[in-house]
């Protein structure tokens, strides 16, 4: 199974047919959040519906620079992961919208127990975990990442991310974790055996393509690649 992995569109509509051969490549589309400008929430819906056009089947979230009322615009797309646990082909996907609080000038700032909340359905299914509460068949989606991976770096002395995030992959193990906001940290990296990708923005040209395999009953990550468009 082919995911085309993307975040941090932030109004660039144009460098989504940049994307279409990709698009049309993948069997799914995991969207990281930030549809809007910086500044210019006004340019969330617009590029929604533009990312919408390229594909049928996308998982999705919101990121700081969307206000947290946009939630209702991707859920109406029926796109959203957010605060959920949506099935599909196999998979479980969960998603956490918005950003640690840190300058207070976009409007989806939230504490570290917010963001987590939107995860709080795992603990209380336990359908997809095995006996050891591991769930390697989810794909978590976090428009903030976890703390101290190359995917929150923002230079070599800060690291950007939630501690309260990386503590609960560490105990779920999901297979893979979506992750985006620190345009600088476009990088892909483990916490232990959960493969944590951040693709960089897509307001730049940045995108990652990721490929899934199941063996028996056992789902793995084949392949995890970033790319860009210039």
């Amino acid at each position: 199974m082919k995911f085309l992995v993307i975040s941090d569109l932030h109004g660039n509509i144009p460098v989504l047919e940049k994307l279409a051969s990709e698009f049309s490549a993948a069997d799914a589309v995991l969207f990281a959040g930030d549809f809007a400008q910086f500044d210019h929430v006004e340019t969330g819906l617009p590029s929604l519906e533009a990312l919408c056009k390229m594909h049928e089947t996308i998982f999705a979230v919101i990121g700081n620079c969307d206000e947290p009322a946009f939630l209702s615009e991707i859920e109406e797309k029926d796109i959203s992961v957010e605060k959920t646990l949506v099935f599909h082909n196999g998979l479980y996907f969960a998603g956490s919208g918005g950003a640690s609080k840190f300058t207070g000038s976009t409007p989806n700032e939230r504490t570290e127990e917010e963001l987590l909340s939107d995860f709080s359905i795992i603990a209380h299914t336990k359908d997809g975990a095995d006996e050891d509460g591991h769930w390697r068949n989810l794909i978590l989606i976090s428009h903030n990442p976890p703390k101290d991976t190359k995917c929150d770096a923002v230079n070599a002395e800060l690291h950007a991310g939630s501690q309260q995030l990386r503590s609960f992959i560490e105990t779920v193990s999901p297979l893979a974790v979506v992750t985006g906001h620190i345009h600088e940290a476009a990088a892909i990296d483990k916490i232990n055996n959960s493969v944590i990708i951040n693709p960089g923005a897509l307001l730049d040209g940045r995108y990652a393509v990721m490929e899934i395999e199941k063996d028996g009953d056992v789902w793995s990550v084949s392949k995890a690649e970033l790319r860009s468009v210039y």
